[in-house]
């Protein structure tokens, strides 16, 4: 099944495929087999490193998942070291999630973790580590010989974890580690030195994620913003949304499907196609190009942000309507960022999917005109003046167009 998992995502012109928990130790339900760190090869009908050539030979890369901090009780780990794990002395351990966190603030316990999981790392060649963490700490206590007095192990725990990363991405410098922790929970600069990406939620309704994305643009870049396409109905709300206005949400991250592609229509692969050429096209206008929020969350019917070059050379405008109403007013927006007395011309189609973004509700001249390619406005007038959307309907429709300087 994953070897064809593989074929489907080369087909589409995805990247990498990441193998997700379960991989490892007696990890047939997550009530067991965390923190045992080795590869189930019954589970996988062999080696995880004949598995990995398999995969790569498809001209894939490979990435796999990981949850280091954390041990089940039912796993050999734990039968071997019950006094590893967080706890309050003389008292159970509080669980949650059917796990307990691991001591990481001793070094016996980190230098366990850290072997068992980079002899994994070492004999299948990853390309990407995905780093989670999906409980809170109950239980902050430490039997750390380090700790004098246990207000410092919170801080002392950090440092654990700091010290593994610096070994990991130092042994493993071409590895690409993402950091998790139940989505976002655990998102800041000091994670962000060792991962220079983070899940940004386990959320992947787009519309949750257009008021989780906003606010994360307060603190963080694009490119770190870990975002995907995941299948609809959302597996979480249920919501029901279509596979475009999922991309543009996600487009505006690192972008990636979190899907089974042998579930979709040939008329979704082929969109998803031209989603990752548009995406990989416009790539480092997102990742590195100045990020304007153009609508205030939940002000309006509609969310809608920007993107534009540090030459203030391309803009890509991204609309997403929250809320349709009928016979609505024209979504009008002003632009920011942009050279005042630059000319800039509608060119959605030099960078994005071949057909039009737009979805039309009037007559065709309306169509003609927003579809035109030689439509040419001043800076000044796009910012100042602002840009006119068409007229938009459906269940949670999205837009996303580009501006071009030319001259």
């Amino acid at each position: 099944k994953l070897l064809a998992l593989a074929d489907e995502a080369a087909g589409l012109g995805i990247d990498m495929l990441v193998l997700d928990d379960g991989w490892f130790g007696k990890r047939n339900s997550d009530d067991a087999g965390l923190g045992d760190w080795f590869v189930n090869e019954e589970k996988l009908r062999g080696s995880l490193a004949e598995l990995v050539k398999k995969i790569k030979a498809k001209g894939l890369k490979f990435g796999i998942w990981i949850e280091p901090e954390m041990v089940n009780e039912d796993s050999d780990l734990y039968r071997a070291h019950p006094d590893w794990v967080m706890a309050m002395p003389e008292r159970k351990p509080i669980r949650s999630r059917n796990q307990l966190v691991l001591d990481i603030a001793r070094k016996e316990v980190r230098d366990h973790i850290y072997e068992k999981i980079a002899e994994v790392l070492r004999d299948i060649g990853a390309d990407y580590v995905k780093w989670d963490m999906n409980r809170s700490i109950c239980d902050l206590y430490s039997r750390s010989p380090e700790i004098r007095d246990q207000g410092e192990t919170a801080h002392r725990y950090v440092l654990g974890l700091y010290d593994m990363l610096e070994r990991f991405t130092t042994e493993f410098p071409d590895i690409l580690f993402e950091g998790c922790s139940g989505g976002g929970a655990r998102y800041d600069a000091g994670i962000l030195y060792y991962s220079p990406q983070i899940w940004c939620s386990d959320d992947t309704d787009p519309i949750n994620r257009l008021n989780i994305q906003y606010g994360t643009s307060f603190g963080y870049p694009t490119s770190t913003v870990g975002a995907h396409v995941s299948a609809s109905p959302n597996h979480q709300t249920g919501r029901s949304t279509p596979l475009h206005t999922r991309a543009v949400v996600a487009m505006s991250g690192t972008f990636g499907y979190e899907l089974d592609p042998g579930l979709l229509s040939e008329k979704e692969k082929e969109d998803i196609r031209d989603q990752i050429h548009a995406y990989k096209a416009n790539y480092d206008l997102i990742a590195n190009g100045r990020y304007y929020r153009l609508s205030e969350i939940k002000k309006k019917s509609f969310e809608a942000w920007e993107f534009v070059s540090e030459d203030q050379v391309e803009v890509q405008v991204n609309l997403v309507v929250t809320d349709p109403q009928p016979n609505p007013a024209l979504m009008h927006i002003h632009l920011k960022g942009l050279d005042p007395k630059g000319v800039y011309q509608l060119a959605y189609k030099t960078k994005q999917f071949p057909e039009s973004p737009f979805l039309y509700f009037g007559s065709e001249e309306m169509g003609r005109r927003f579809e035109a390619d030689d439509q040419e406005f001043t800076g000044e007038a796009l910012m100042y003046g602002g840009f006119t959307f068409p007229w938009v309907i459906g269940d949670y429709a999205a837009l996303q167009i580009h501006f071009v300087k030319v001259s």
